[in-house]
């Protein structure tokens, strides 16, 4: 079971890590750029574009993961609904968008606990190696 769970999330994370990897390398760097053209006089915005678009938290994930739940369960209890409106408009696609919405918000309610974790496990290890030495 573990390891369907890992390949799942696998599968998932490079079908939605594409488009953020192509957002942080191509248009952050334009994002940053263009404020900077902005602002000349500070030219430290740049980095600060850089730290607040890339940066993440331990809390911020663990907010995620709610957030993620509650729009997963929202989404589970509003299928049949999906299905009503599939059903009278004879739309089946209707009830595949509902089914999407449930599949993303689940692989998001994953990732964002596994990284999570890591992230707390790091942490956890470097306090403990930082106690250490």
């Amino acid at each position: 079971m573990k390891q369907v769970t890992i390949l799942f999330l696998k599968i998932a994370v490079i079908l939605m890590g594409i488009p953020v990897l192509a957002f942080g390398i191509f248009l952050v760097p334009d994002i940053a750029d263009f404020a900077a053209e902005l602002y000349p006089d500070m030219a430290y915005i740049k980095y600060l574009v850089f730290i607040d678009l890339y940066a993440s938290s331990v809390k911020a994930l663990k907010m995620i993961k709610y957030c993620a739940i509650t729009i997963t369960i929202l989404y589970v209890a509003g299928l049949p609904l999906f299905y009503l409106v599939g059903e009278k408009d004879d739309a089946p696609g209707v009830i595949v968008i509902g089914l999407i919405m449930v599949f993303a918000s689940m692989v998001i309610t994953f990732f964002a606990a596994i990284l999570q974790m890591l992230l707390k496990e790091a942490i956890d290890i470097k306090s403990d190696n930082d106690l250490t030495i």
